[in-house]
This record gives C-alpha cells, structure tokens and sequence, in this order.
C-alpha cells in the first residue's frame, strides 16, 4: 500500500488586489475610449429582472361614513 502524502499541493495565490483594479481601469478606459458610456444606477436598484409576480396596486379606501344602499320596493 502506498503512503499517503504528507502535504498536498497548495494552489496558487491570487494576485493581489492592486493588479485586478488597475485591470478593471484599462478596460474601463479602453471602453469609454471606444465611445461606451457608464450609466449611473440608483442604490437599491438591481439589473435582474424580477422573477416575482408584480404586487398590486393598493385599492382606494373606502369612506368611512357612506350610507348603506336603500332598497326600492
């Protein structure tokens, strides 16, 4: 049977956050440059569209001092 190893091979570190952000600003440029545009979303606002059903609208109240009908004989 063979032995079973002492380690196993690590996996390789993730660069660090610096070169990720200066990534994202060369192709944020790069596509600004190309004539994109960045639209600006309101906080509390997603991009996915909604899988719920729409809630319905609120009824009106009702007035609180209406008389019942009469009925006609």
């Amino acid at each position: 049977m063979a032995a079973k190893p002492l380690r196993t091979v690590g996996k390789k570190k993730q660069p660090a956050a610096v070169e990720t952000s200066s990534s994202i600003e060369d192709k944020v440029k790069a596509f600004l440059e190309a004539g994109g545009e960045i639209e600006r979303v309101r906080s509390g606002v997603s991009g996915q569209p909604s899988m719920a059903a729409p809630k319905p609208k609120p009824s009106e109240p009702k007035p609180s001092d209406s008389k019942p009908a009469e009925s006609k004989d």
